[in-house]
Parts: structure tokens; C-alpha cells; sequence
């Protein structure tokens, strides 16, 4: 399918896609008049790209946790699952999620604190 097409069933913009393909994150075919070809496989990917940049993860992390974008594609040189994560980006991964739950307990501690007031205030 072509970028305007791909663009729709994945929920992300063209100019998403393109940034995405710029970045390595994801290769599209491309059709013999030069129009990128995006395979399911591509929008499956394209979607997981979108779920890990929509948790936080700054996008180098998201580059690291996803197999190279041609394991993805039927016509790649897929041999089998893709390996599992080393140790160190898990880790790291981890550490992100470990400031983020601080991050949301302290905001938590800030609407307790808000909401305190305000019922004090209200009476």
C-alpha cells in the first residue's frame, strides 16, 4: 500500500512515516515508479514504533528494542524469532520505567496536596 494508505490504517501521519524511515525505524519497499510499498509486516511495526514512543521512551531506546527493520519484512532475511533484548538495553529499559514511577508518585503527591487544600479552603 502507499504512504497515503499506510498512513490511515496505522493512525500515524505520512510525515510520522517518513520520519520513522528516516530515522531506521522501519523500510518500505518501494515500487518500480519510486512510491514507497508499505506490507503489513511495515505497519505492524510502524504500530509497535508508535505504542514505545507513546510510553515515553526516548526514541534511541525504541531503536535499540526493535529487531532490524528488514527481520520484519516477508522478504527479508528473517531466520526465525528475533532474539531476545541483551541484558543492558532490559536494564536501561527498566531504569526508565523505575524514574517514571517516581515521576508519577510524586505528581500523585502533588494532587493529594492540591486536593487537601481545596477541601480545606471549600470548608
Amino acid at each position: 500500500m502507499r504512504i497515503g494508505e499506510a498512513a490511515r490504517v496505522s493512525g500515524v501521519s505520512v510525515r510520522a512515516l517518513r520520519h520513522y524511515e528516516d530515522e531506521g525505524l522501519i523500510v518500505p519497499g518501494r515500487l518500480a515508479n519510486g512510491y514507497r510499498d508499505y506490507c503489513r509486516p511495515t505497519i505492524g511495526r510502524v504500530l509497535a514504533v508508535r505504542e514505545l514512543l507513546a510510553s515515553g521512551l526516548p526514541l534511541r531506546l525504541v531503536r535499540q528494542a526493535l529487531p532490524e527493520p528488514d527481520a520484519a519484512s516477508p522478504t527479508g532475511p528473517s531466520t526465525g524469532p528475533p532474539a531476545a533484548p541483551p541484558a543492558e538495553l532490559l536494564a536501561e529499559i527498566a531504569a526508565y520505567r523505575d524514574r517514571l514511577a517516581a515521576h508519577i508518585a510524586a505528581l500523585q503527591a502533588r494532587q493529594a496536596a492540591l486536593d487537601a487544600f481545596l477541601q480545606r479552603a471549600d470548608g
